[in-house]
Protein backbone atom coordinates (compact mmCIF):
# COMPACT_ATOMS: atom_id res chain seq x y z
CA UNK A 1 0.00 0.00 0.00
CA UNK A 2 1.50 3.91 -1.59
CA UNK A 3 0.57 6.43 0.94
CA UNK A 4 -0.31 9.58 -0.42
CA UNK A 5 -0.70 12.96 1.20
CA UNK A 6 -3.28 15.39 -1.37
CA UNK A 7 -4.39 18.71 -0.30
CA UNK A 8 -7.07 21.00 -1.05
CA UNK A 9 -10.02 23.34 -0.42
CA UNK A 10 -13.03 22.24 1.24
CA UNK A 11 -14.89 23.13 -1.21
CA UNK A 12 -17.55 21.67 -3.09
CA UNK A 13 -15.39 21.07 -5.93
CA UNK A 14 -13.82 18.48 -4.52
CA UNK A 15 -16.47 16.01 -3.60
CA UNK A 16 -15.62 13.87 -6.28
CA UNK A 17 -12.14 12.98 -4.38
CA UNK A 18 -14.24 11.85 -1.09
CA UNK A 19 -16.42 10.12 -3.11
CA UNK A 20 -13.76 7.73 -4.00
CA UNK A 21 -11.81 7.90 -1.14
CA UNK A 22 -15.12 6.74 1.28
CA UNK A 23 -15.73 3.99 -1.64
CA UNK A 24 -12.40 2.79 -0.94
CA UNK A 25 -11.22 2.99 -4.28
CA UNK A 26 -7.86 4.33 -4.38
CA UNK A 27 -7.65 1.76 -1.39
CA UNK A 28 -8.73 -1.18 -3.99
CA UNK A 29 -5.36 0.49 -6.21
CA UNK A 30 -2.84 0.00 -3.14
CA UNK A 31 -3.03 3.70 -2.37
CA UNK A 32 -3.81 4.63 0.97
CA UNK A 33 -4.50 8.67 0.11
CA UNK A 34 -5.02 10.87 2.74
CA UNK A 35 -6.89 14.04 2.32
CA UNK A 36 -5.86 17.44 4.06
CA UNK A 37 -8.48 20.15 4.04
CA UNK A 38 -7.19 23.66 3.69
CA UNK A 39 -9.18 26.26 3.87
CA UNK A 40 -6.54 28.83 3.99
CA UNK A 41 -6.50 28.11 0.22
CA UNK A 42 -3.67 28.06 -2.63
CA UNK A 43 -0.78 29.95 -0.81
CA UNK A 44 -0.97 27.74 2.01
CA UNK A 45 -0.70 24.57 -0.18
CA UNK A 46 1.97 25.58 -2.35
CA UNK A 47 3.90 25.84 0.78
CA UNK A 48 2.92 22.53 1.83
CA UNK A 49 4.09 21.41 -1.48
CA UNK A 50 7.56 22.69 -0.87
CA UNK A 51 7.62 21.43 2.78
CA UNK A 52 6.79 17.90 1.87
CA UNK A 53 3.63 18.34 4.22
CA UNK A 54 1.87 17.05 0.93
CA UNK A 55 2.38 15.18 -1.80
CA UNK A 56 -0.27 16.42 -4.38
CA UNK A 57 -2.52 19.28 -4.14
CA UNK A 58 -5.73 20.49 -5.75
CA UNK A 59 -5.02 24.06 -6.48
CA UNK A 60 -5.73 26.84 -8.36
CA UNK A 61 -4.26 27.40 -11.81
CA UNK A 62 -2.61 31.05 -11.56
CA UNK A 63 -1.18 30.30 -8.06
CA UNK A 64 0.80 27.27 -8.76
CA UNK A 65 2.09 28.35 -12.10
CA UNK A 66 3.30 31.79 -9.97
CA UNK A 67 4.94 29.38 -7.45
CA UNK A 68 6.41 27.33 -9.97
CA UNK A 69 8.28 29.75 -11.87
CA UNK A 70 9.28 30.73 -8.14
CA UNK A 71 11.24 27.35 -7.63
CA UNK A 72 8.08 25.07 -6.29
CA UNK A 73 9.50 21.57 -7.06
CA UNK A 74 6.20 20.36 -7.93
CA UNK A 75 4.87 20.13 -11.53
CA UNK A 76 0.73 20.38 -12.88
CA UNK A 77 -0.09 16.95 -14.14
CA UNK A 78 -3.70 17.66 -15.27
CA UNK A 79 -6.59 19.86 -15.42
CA UNK A 80 -8.95 19.35 -12.72
CA UNK A 81 -11.84 21.72 -13.47
CA UNK A 82 -11.66 23.55 -16.63
CA UNK A 83 -14.08 25.76 -16.26
CA UNK A 84 -13.37 29.52 -14.72
CA UNK A 85 -13.68 30.16 -11.15
CA UNK A 86 -16.35 33.01 -10.33
CA UNK A 87 -14.83 34.89 -7.96
CA UNK A 88 -17.44 37.32 -5.93
CA UNK A 89 -16.51 40.59 -4.87
CA UNK A 90 -17.69 40.72 -1.18
CA UNK A 91 -18.12 43.62 0.58
CA UNK A 92 -19.71 43.83 4.77
CA UNK A 93 -23.27 43.89 4.10
CA UNK A 94 -23.81 47.05 6.46
CA UNK A 95 -20.52 48.81 4.12
CA UNK A 96 -21.53 51.97 2.05
CA UNK A 97 -19.40 50.83 -0.78
CA UNK A 98 -22.85 50.23 -3.56
CA UNK A 99 -20.56 49.55 -7.18
CA UNK A 100 -17.11 48.07 -8.17
CA UNK A 101 -15.86 51.69 -8.85
CA UNK A 102 -16.45 52.55 -5.32
CA UNK A 103 -13.52 49.89 -4.41
CA UNK A 104 -10.83 51.60 -6.14
CA UNK A 105 -7.89 52.48 -3.35
CA UNK A 106 -9.34 50.87 -0.61
CA UNK A 107 -8.02 48.06 0.94
CA UNK A 108 -8.72 43.98 0.12
CA UNK A 109 -8.56 41.09 2.14
CA UNK A 110 -6.39 37.68 1.19
CA UNK A 111 -6.34 34.92 2.32
CA UNK A 112 -2.38 35.22 2.37
CA UNK A 113 0.23 36.61 -0.23
CA UNK A 114 0.40 34.37 -3.45
CA UNK A 115 -3.37 32.78 -3.13
CA UNK A 116 -5.95 32.83 -5.64
CA UNK A 117 -7.77 35.66 -3.72
CA UNK A 118 -4.49 37.90 -4.20
CA UNK A 119 -3.92 36.98 -7.36
CA UNK A 120 -7.60 37.80 -8.54
CA UNK A 121 -7.44 41.07 -6.75
CA UNK A 122 -4.74 42.55 -9.29
CA UNK A 123 -6.23 40.72 -12.09
CA UNK A 124 -9.44 42.09 -11.14
CA UNK A 125 -7.85 45.54 -10.68
CA UNK A 126 -6.41 45.28 -13.69
CA UNK A 127 -9.52 44.85 -15.64
CA UNK A 128 -10.80 47.88 -14.21
CA UNK A 129 -8.38 50.05 -14.92
CA UNK A 130 -6.85 50.46 -11.80
CA UNK A 131 -3.35 50.65 -10.72
CA UNK A 132 -2.11 47.70 -9.01
CA UNK A 133 0.77 48.84 -7.65
CA UNK A 134 -1.83 50.87 -5.18
CA UNK A 135 -3.31 47.98 -4.10
CA UNK A 136 -3.26 47.01 -0.12
CA UNK A 137 -3.75 44.02 1.18
CA UNK A 138 -4.83 42.85 4.52
CA UNK A 139 -4.29 39.29 5.14
CA UNK A 140 -6.94 36.81 7.04
CA UNK A 141 -5.99 33.61 6.43
CA UNK A 142 -9.44 32.37 5.77
CA UNK A 143 -13.49 32.75 5.01
CA UNK A 144 -13.85 33.27 9.00
CA UNK A 145 -10.87 35.97 8.89
CA UNK A 146 -12.39 37.79 5.91
CA UNK A 147 -15.84 38.08 7.76
CA UNK A 148 -14.05 39.73 10.70
CA UNK A 149 -11.81 41.88 9.02
CA UNK A 150 -14.71 43.42 6.93
CA UNK A 151 -16.80 43.83 9.88
CA UNK A 152 -14.47 45.93 12.25
CA UNK A 153 -13.22 47.66 8.72
CA UNK A 154 -9.25 46.64 8.88
CA UNK A 155 -10.52 45.87 5.03
CA UNK A 156 -13.30 46.71 2.88
CA UNK A 157 -13.72 43.93 0.35
CA UNK A 158 -12.84 40.43 0.02
CA UNK A 159 -12.79 37.87 -3.49
CA UNK A 160 -13.95 34.65 -3.01
CA UNK A 161 -15.61 31.69 -4.97
CA UNK A 162 -19.31 33.07 -5.16
CA UNK A 163 -20.90 29.78 -4.26
CA UNK A 164 -19.31 29.60 -1.47
CA UNK A 165 -19.86 32.39 -0.06
CA UNK A 166 -23.37 32.74 -0.78
CA UNK A 167 -24.67 31.91 2.77
CA UNK A 168 -22.65 34.78 3.45
CA UNK A 169 -24.61 36.54 1.50
CA UNK A 170 -28.10 35.29 2.05
CA UNK A 171 -27.76 35.51 5.76
CA UNK A 172 -26.42 39.19 6.00
CA UNK A 173 -22.77 39.41 7.02
CA UNK A 174 -21.72 39.79 3.06
CA UNK A 175 -22.83 42.05 -0.04
CA UNK A 176 -21.78 40.93 -3.60
CA UNK A 177 -21.54 43.63 -6.08
CA UNK A 178 -20.16 42.04 -8.42
CA UNK A 179 -18.08 38.55 -10.64
CA UNK A 180 -14.59 38.35 -11.58
CA UNK A 181 -14.02 35.44 -13.28
CA UNK A 182 -10.58 33.68 -14.10
CA UNK A 183 -9.53 34.01 -17.67
CA UNK A 184 -8.62 30.14 -17.68
CA UNK A 185 -9.06 27.10 -16.01
CA UNK A 186 -9.37 27.26 -12.36
CA UNK A 187 -8.09 23.89 -10.95
CA UNK A 188 -5.18 21.73 -11.52
CA UNK A 189 -3.30 18.48 -9.77
CA UNK A 190 -0.23 19.39 -8.75
CA UNK A 191 2.29 16.57 -7.69
CA UNK A 192 5.82 17.20 -6.35
CA UNK A 193 8.72 16.01 -8.24
CA UNK A 194 9.98 13.48 -6.19
CA UNK A 195 7.05 11.41 -6.02
CA UNK A 196 6.95 12.03 -10.29
CA UNK A 197 9.70 10.29 -10.37
CA UNK A 198 9.94 7.58 -7.68
CA UNK A 199 5.72 6.97 -8.23
CA UNK A 200 4.57 7.46 -11.16
CA UNK A 201 2.37 4.49 -11.84
CA UNK A 202 0.77 5.40 -8.64
CA UNK A 203 -0.27 8.93 -9.63
CA UNK A 204 -1.17 7.47 -12.66
CA UNK A 205 -3.37 5.36 -10.94
CA UNK A 206 -4.75 7.74 -8.75
CA UNK A 207 -5.96 9.84 -11.88
CA UNK A 208 -7.38 7.26 -13.93
CA UNK A 209 -9.81 6.78 -10.78
CA UNK A 210 -10.61 10.26 -10.24
CA UNK A 211 -11.14 10.90 -13.65
CA UNK A 212 -13.59 8.44 -14.38
CA UNK A 213 -15.10 9.78 -11.00
CA UNK A 214 -15.62 13.28 -12.57
CA UNK A 215 -16.41 12.09 -15.57
CA UNK A 216 -19.52 10.56 -14.51
CA UNK A 217 -20.57 13.18 -11.60
CA UNK A 218 -23.23 14.52 -12.64
CA UNK A 219 -25.40 11.71 -13.44
CA UNK A 220 -24.73 10.20 -9.61
CA UNK A 221 -28.68 10.19 -8.64
CA UNK A 222 -29.12 13.28 -6.16
CA UNK A 223 -25.92 14.27 -6.63
CA UNK A 224 -27.05 18.08 -6.21
CA UNK A 225 -28.89 17.43 -2.46
CA UNK A 226 -25.74 15.10 -1.41
CA UNK A 227 -23.59 18.64 -2.36
CA UNK A 228 -26.35 21.19 -1.13
CA UNK A 229 -26.27 19.00 2.64
CA UNK A 230 -22.55 18.58 2.67
CA UNK A 231 -21.60 22.15 1.46
CA UNK A 232 -24.51 24.20 3.82
CA UNK A 233 -25.95 25.20 -0.46
CA UNK A 234 -29.32 25.93 -1.42
CA UNK A 235 -30.35 23.42 -4.23
CA UNK A 236 -31.08 26.57 -6.34
CA UNK A 237 -27.16 27.51 -6.10
CA UNK A 238 -26.15 24.27 -6.89
CA UNK A 239 -28.27 23.34 -9.72
CA UNK A 240 -26.48 26.56 -11.07
CA UNK A 241 -23.02 25.67 -9.94
CA UNK A 242 -23.52 22.14 -11.84
CA UNK A 243 -24.51 23.41 -14.94
CA UNK A 244 -21.52 25.85 -15.11
CA UNK A 245 -18.77 23.68 -13.29
CA UNK A 246 -16.99 21.11 -16.04
CA UNK A 247 -14.12 19.07 -14.88
CA UNK A 248 -11.25 17.91 -17.26
CA UNK A 249 -9.38 14.48 -17.56
CA UNK A 250 -6.64 16.07 -19.73
CA UNK A 251 -3.32 17.87 -19.31
CA UNK A 252 -3.16 21.57 -19.74
CA UNK A 253 -2.02 22.74 -22.91
CA UNK A 254 0.85 25.19 -24.21
CA UNK A 255 -1.31 27.60 -25.42
CA UNK A 256 -3.42 27.98 -21.44
CA UNK A 257 -0.37 27.74 -20.01
CA UNK A 258 0.87 30.93 -21.95
CA UNK A 259 -1.78 32.77 -21.39
CA UNK A 260 -1.39 32.42 -17.66
CA UNK A 261 1.94 32.93 -17.63
CA UNK A 262 1.78 36.12 -19.99
CA UNK A 263 -1.27 37.51 -17.69
CA UNK A 264 1.34 36.82 -14.48
CA UNK A 265 4.48 38.60 -16.25
CA UNK A 266 2.33 41.65 -17.15
CA UNK A 267 1.21 42.04 -13.67
CA UNK A 268 4.98 41.69 -12.05
CA UNK A 269 3.90 38.60 -10.09
CA UNK A 270 6.05 36.34 -12.12
CA UNK A 271 9.76 38.18 -12.87
CA UNK A 272 10.45 34.99 -15.65
CA UNK A 273 8.34 33.02 -17.79
CA UNK A 274 9.18 29.37 -17.58
CA UNK A 275 9.20 26.53 -20.33
CA UNK A 276 6.26 24.15 -20.46
CA UNK A 277 8.69 20.89 -19.39
CA UNK A 278 9.20 23.13 -16.14
CA UNK A 279 5.74 23.62 -15.04
CA UNK A 280 3.88 20.67 -16.65
CA UNK A 281 4.84 16.83 -16.49
CA UNK A 282 2.72 14.48 -19.20
CA UNK A 283 2.29 11.11 -17.30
Amino acid sequence: MKTIKIAGVPEHFNLPWHLCIENGEFEEAGIDLQWTDVPEGTGKMCQMLRDGETDIAVILTEGIVKDITSGNPSKIVQIYVESPLIWGIHVDANSNFQKLSDLENTKVAISRMGSGSHLMAIVNAQNQGWNTNDLQFEIVNTIEGAVEALSLGKADYFMWEKFMTKPLVDNGTFRKIADCPTPWPCFVIAVRNELLENHPQSIRLLLDIINTTTEEFKDIPSINRTLAERYNQKIDDINQWLIQTRWCQKNITPETLNKVQNQLFELSLINKKSTFAEIVHNL
